[in-house]
């Protein structure tokens, strides 16, 4: 019996003990049951409450209906499991999602308490207020789906509810993304910057060619920007003119940190134009340099700050914030240039499936939406200077 007992860890930081899924015998129909408990202060605690739930089960007083679980305890211990099977970012999506809109409504009912009409009705509420509804149900699915296999209960009361269709509570997200010309524009307003730009001021000359060079990958790659600040010099490869995407900086509960990309999709080879090749070249040599005048070593990570160490993403935000600034254009953020390639591939005439390979999307559902909006603002565009050209 002592294999199903452990310590953890409660959020507050104290621990505690728990026995999970305890064996106590066979029903009358057959059927085997386990019992889940947490929250006992001492081993000796734990194993007591076994020990009677046992005897409670010999007698045939024991009824399974009764169980003292309630959701949050299950939760906690589903997502025990749970984080250890996705990256961090998406554990704390799910741990904010359920913090704020499943445990104050569920959290300190029991199991058997939860019915089907609650659940509908929470359906309703969430389906009124979340566009993402349909993620949270689907834990929550699951989390109950778990206490049945651990057999603290025998139906979930989620498995029937109708889905409303999900509310349109704010307006469609605008793909913001710059034109060719645009892009023009910005290029040429970050060269002269370098050009203009006193070397004696490390900081302010390191960040020129940082920016020339950032923001040239971006528009001719269509990276992510957590794909281009995780890129080591070992992912470019000179001779072949080609860029390998391997990782992504993602952020945790302490800051951000590299690893996996976001889907399987992600992890791809790119090739790349010969003057963004010279770029990085040039920016290679130069970061080496400026990095050594700082008393930095052997640095590997290409988009570094002055440091040798990762930027991050809010970094990379404010920096768009300013290079639109330079550039008198409106801020299109970070993300607004892997928009900006997606145009760039779409008035080139690149098909849909080359574009979905090159951006690493998931589906090319993700690709068309993009290229939806993408061709509605060119074909606008070409109307109104149509209609300038012909002016009659």
């Amino acid at each position: 019996m002592s294999g199903y007992f452990k310590q953890y860890t409660k959020k507050n930081g104290s621990k505690a003990w728990m026995f999970n899924s305890l064996y106590l015998g066979v029903d009358i129909s057959g059927k085997k049951i386990r019992v889940t408990r947490r929250g006992f202060p001492t081993l000796k605690a734990a194993k007591l409450e076994a020990t009677k739930l046992r005897t409670s089960f010999d007698n045939g007083e024991y009824n399974k209906k009764t169980t003292e679980n309630t959701f949050q305890e299950i939760y906690e211990l589903w997502f025990d499991s749970y984080r250890k099977t996705v990256k961090e970012s998406t554990s704390m999506a799910t741990e904010r999602y359920m913090t704020l809109h499943v445990l104050p409504t569920f959290g300190s009912y029991k199991l058997n308490q939860i019915t089907p009409k609650m659940a509908q009705q929470a359906v309703n509420d969430w389906a009124d207020k979340l566009q993402v509804y349909k993620v949270i149900l689907q834990y929550v699915v699951k989390i109950i789906d778990f206490a049945i296999n651990l057999g603290l209960i025998e139906v979930n009361p989620f498995d029937k509810v109708i889905r409303p269709k999900v509310k349109k509570t704010r307006k469609e997200k605008e793909v913001k993304f710059y034109t060719v010309e645009e892009v023009q524009k910005v290029m040429k307003v970050l060269e002269d910057r370098v050009f203009n730009t006193n070397q004696a001021n490390k900081l302010y000359y390191f960040f020129a060619l940082f920016d020339q060079t950032f923001y040239r990958l971006l528009a001719f790659s269509g990276l992510r920007g957590g794909e281009a600040l995780a890129l080591t010099w070992k992912d470019i490869d000179f001779e072949e003119k080609t860029l390998t995407v391997s990782k992504n900086l993602s952020q945790t509960k302490n800051g951000f940190a590299v690893s996996s990309p976001k889907t399987k999709s992600s992890y791809r080879t790119i090739s790349l134009d010969d003057k963004t090749i010279r770029t990085l070249k040039r920016w290679q040599l130069k970061e080496k340099e400026l990095l050594f005048s700082n008393r930095v070593k052997d640095c590997e990570i290409v988009f570094p700050d002055l440091n040798g160490q990762y930027l991050n993403r809010q970094n990379i935000y404010m920096r768009s914030q300013r290079v639109a600034k330079f550039a008198g254009l409106p801020d299109i953020g970070t993300h607004g240039w892997r928009h900006t390639h997606a145009s760039m591939l779409f008035e080139a005439g690149a098909s849909m499936k080359e574009a979905q390979v090159r951006l690493g999307h998931s589906s090319i559902e993700m690709t068309m939406n993009i290229y939806t909006h993408v061709t509605k603002k060119v074909t606008t565009e070409t109307a109104t200077k149509l209609a300038k050209f012909a002016n009659f």
